[in-house]
């Protein structure tokens, strides 16, 4: 598992300083440990513990590892708490590269089985409400998951505005956001919304109806 952002160390908490602690290299990495920890921390929120109360040390004893083991792996609980939800969510679709239009389709498509997969999970459900109460959290999030998604969205735009599928006049960060929009209200902001099977589909359609170029 990759470190990919520094976080501020919870730890600080305990003495009232804050201070940024870097990961400790040394022995080697177990997975099956890292999966332990991991999965210790899921079965807590999926308890309902919340951010605040999960404490390292309340994660080691659930997980069945010392706090040292984690403080290897982990600066501090934030930094746990953020691959837990890179774990908790499923990965990314691979594009299938055949047009614009059916890689569109696909990454909405993921999008809609995340917010189908919000629904009925209550783990997610319990990350993401705690995750946006806490500003560090959120931005390390947004900047490992939200923004690659989002560049690979304004990828497939601009390849189709340069193989001609939509019009070279539009403003690609505007189209992203007409196209995209619609899905993450849906599954974000009206979680009883309908999510039906063609969803992507029909928005990419119809959104790419004004978008065409003008025929010769």
């Amino acid at each position: 598992m990759e470190w990919t952002v520094s976080l501020v160390d919870s730890r600080a908490g305990d003495t009232g300083d804050e201070r940024v602690v870097s990961p400790v290299r040394g022995r080697p990495r177990s997975e099956a440990v890292e999966r332990s920890i991991i999965e210790g921390a899921m079965k807590l929120l999926e308890e309902g513990v919340p951010l605040a109360e999960l404490s390292i040390e309340r994660v080691a004893r659930t997980a069945g590892v010392g706090k040292a083991t984690i403080y290897r792996r982990w600066s501090g609980k934030e930094e746990l708490f953020l691959d837990v939800v890179r774990t908790a969510e499923p990965p990314d679709p691979v594009l299938p590269g055949t047009s614009m239009r059916d890689d569109l389709v696909v990454l909405l498509e993921a999008t809609r089985q995340r917010g189908l997969l919000n629904r009925s999970s209550a783990i997610l459900h319990n990350v993401f409400a705690q995750m946006k109460s806490s500003p560090k959290i959120w931005n390390a999030y947004h900047a490992t998951v939200v923004a690659p998604r989002r560049q690979a969205g304004t990828d497939v735009l601009r390849r189709g505005q340069r193989d001609g599928e939509i019009r070279a006049d539009v403003d690609i960060d505007l189209i992203g956001d007409l196209i995209f929009g619609p899905m993450l209200v849906r599954t974000i902001m009206r979680p009883d919304a309908d999510l039906p099977e063609d969803l992507a589909q029909r928005i990419v359609d119809t959104a790419l109806e004004g978008l065409r170029p003008p025929a010769r």
